[in-house]
């Protein structure tokens, strides 16, 4: 049978682990090709080839720190010295440091979470964009947050970058329409590594914030990513499609 990935490119930049980790698993079991890409190179390169031997697919792990644009246009380089086109770009890295209390926020910590989670973001969709329109097609996943939607004080300059990405997504559709498509994927509460620092407590918060009454397993993000970048979202652009268990 073939596959809906079959002989496609995918870019997943926090490729190594949690939910990038399934994506990149996601997308080579349907035949892609995967870049990885992730700030520690030694990870990447353990998952390219665990992901190489188990579906048969080409890999390439690559070390990048996406809040530095030279370092973004690298990584594009890069890709397209290996593959020639890329089909599928998820932008997924990102990161939310802990603080004691918004006057706490130092300059530095500000905008490091903006340039993680925006900058670069912005600076590798137009570039792999440009590209791909070029090229006649591809799709863009921009991993939002819950952050954006209802945000909450320990994570106000995440919340505010992740709030921009949905600009991000809704403005590039426009600019990179009709060949390339560019829609939101908004995870809500994961149980990826991360979790393993939550209290019993604070997982219950959570756990009642959702209409399903729990949090997600990591692999339960995978329909959605598939969705958005393969065919089979062929008329979806410029949305957010929300994988939260109705976050409220």
């Amino acid at each position: 049978m073939t596959k809906k990935m079959d002989g496609h490119v995918a870019v997943v930049t926090g490729g190594s682990r949690g939910l990038g980790e399934m994506m990149v698993r996601a997308f080579a079991a349907e035949g892609a090709n995967v870049v990885i890409a992730s700030r520690k190179l030694e990870p990447c390169a353990v998952l390219a080839e665990s992901v190489r031997e188990e579906y048969g697919v080409e890999t390439l792990a690559i070390d990048v720190n996406v809040s530095k644009w030279d370092q973004c246009d690298k990584l594009v380089e890069a890709v397209y010295a290996r593959f020639d086109k890329v089909d599928v770009l998820v932008n997924n890295a990102g990161m939310s440091p802990l603080y004691d209390d918004l006057t706490s926020v130092t300059e530095e910590l500000f905008d490091k979470v903006v340039d993680v989670n925006l900058k670069g973001p912005f600076r590798l969709a137009v570039l792999f964009g440009e590209r791909m329109r070029r090229d006649g097609g591809g799709k863009i996943v921009n991993v939002g947050s819950i952050e954006a939607m209802s945000p909450q004080p320990e994570a106000l300059p995440y919340a505010m970058a992740k709030s921009g990405v949905h600009a991000l997504t809704e403005g590039l559709a426009r600019a990179l329409a009709p060949q390339v498509r560019v829609n939101t994927l908004q995870p809500g509460p994961f149980l990826t590594d991360i979790s393993r620092a939550w209290s019993p407590e604070f997982k219950a918060g959570l756990d009642r914030r959702t209409s399903l009454g729990r949090c997600a397993d990591p692999a339960e993000i995978v329909g959605a990513a598939i969705y958005l970048a393969t065919d089979d979202s062929s008329y979806t652009t410029g949305s957010l499609l929300r994988a939260d268990g109705g976050w409220s």
